[in-house]
């Protein structure tokens, strides 16, 4: 885990550090800007030179107020060093704490991917056991086909003909394209409240679960008919078990491990995959969203913050999922194959 989140800070900050467009940059071409629409005054040829750009002076004074004027290599251990502590520094571009700009970021990822978890694993599993249960009936053709369609849709394609189609853009406008909750949200009761978010979130939930169903309800059913095919069901039936009790008391358990297993993962990547795209054309204004607008801005801190976050949340989920295959299943152990020969 130390190395690959080590890597992954290196390259990005490798980037960040040589992309043209950097915060120095981006000033003097605020400067620019001011300079042709003639808001510059005449005493600021000092700090702004028309086609030169800004003095020299004031570039380095810039560079040592962003630490640009550090070694390269100094600047990644005083990175690494803050980030051991959490402190992900200061964000250029909204001018306050990175940790504190995520935290306020939150409610809207965790709300849209609380949503997409728990409708995928409360649709995917029960068809997929139906679908494995009732494999090759005209059932199992015609619901494959539905999830394979519903897999090769791209979710922010989808979003943008959802918006097209039922956000008032050409045909029906039916569903709110912005926001998780309408500007009078205060002044409404609690009824009104629940139905107002629900109605806000419906477009963006539906293409964040879309890629998701075909990926589930297959290993789903996969992992039943593997089950199934094995000689203990085979045993379960001559003794005169029923076919629910086969299947809910033999079958359920052991299909479920690699399930289960997967659990930690999906939990937490449910909050940051694909969320900023989908962040991005509904207006939502989450993680996503932030990364995206921290990219164009090129506000690095915010980048290499978002993107410290994502990474050991990703190596956490990573490394609960190999520990829950030895809770769930007794079979499997990470002694060495030498240290049991020994003992």
């Amino acid at each position: 885990m130390v190395p690959t989140l080590l890597g992954v800070l290196f390259l990005t900050f490798v980037v960040t550090q040589f992309v043209p467009g950097g915060p120095i940059e981006q000033i003097s071409n605020q400067l620019n800007s001011l300079s042709v629409s003639g808001e510059a005054s005449s005493g600021s040829s000092t700090v702004y030179r028309g086609a030169s750009g800004l003095a020299e002076e004031h570039i380095k004074q810039l560079e040592e107020f962003y630490g640009f004027d550090k070694p390269f290599f100094e600047r990644f251990v005083n990175l690494v060093s803050n980030y051991l502590v959490f402190d992900l520094g200061q964000s250029y571009f909204h001018h306050q704490s990175v940790s504190d700009l995520i935290i306020s970021k939150l409610p809207v990822s965790i709300s849209l991917g609380l949503w997409s978890f728990f409708i995928i694993y409360s649709i995917c599993i029960p068809l997929g056991i139906k679908k494995a249960v009732r494999h090759g009936t005209q059932f199992d053709l015609v619901s494959s086909t539905i999830i394979l369609i519903g897999y090769s849709i791209p979710g922010f394609v989808l979003g943008i003909g959802l918006i097209v189609l039922l956000g008032g853009g050409s045909f029906f406008d039916v569903f709110p394209t912005r926001g998780i909750v309408s500007d009078n949200w205060d002044s409404l009761n609690f009824f009104d409240k629940i139905i107002d978010y629900l109605w806000h979130m419906t477009l963006p939930i539906i293409c964040s679960v879309i890629s998701s169903f075909a990926v589930m309800t297959m290993l789903t059913k996969n992992s039943f008919i593997e089950e199934i095919n094995k000689q203990y069901v085979l045993t379960a039936r001559s003794k005169g078990l029923t076919e629910n009790e086969i299947l809910y008391k033999h079958v359920f358990k052991n299909a479920l491990i690699p399930i289960l297993t997967g659990f930690p993962a999906q939990f937490i990547s449910a909050f940051f995959t694909g969320s900023i795209l989908i962040e991005t054309i509904f207006s939502l204004d989450g993680i996503g969203l932030l990364s995206y607008e921290s990219i164009l801005h090129r506000d690095y801190p915010v980048v290499l913050g978002t993107l410290f976050l994502f990474t050991l949340l990703g190596l956490i989920a990573k490394l609960l999922t190999d520990i829950s295959y030895a809770f769930v299943d007794p079979r499997i152990g990470f002694t060495s194959v030498e240290g049991k020969r020994n003992d």
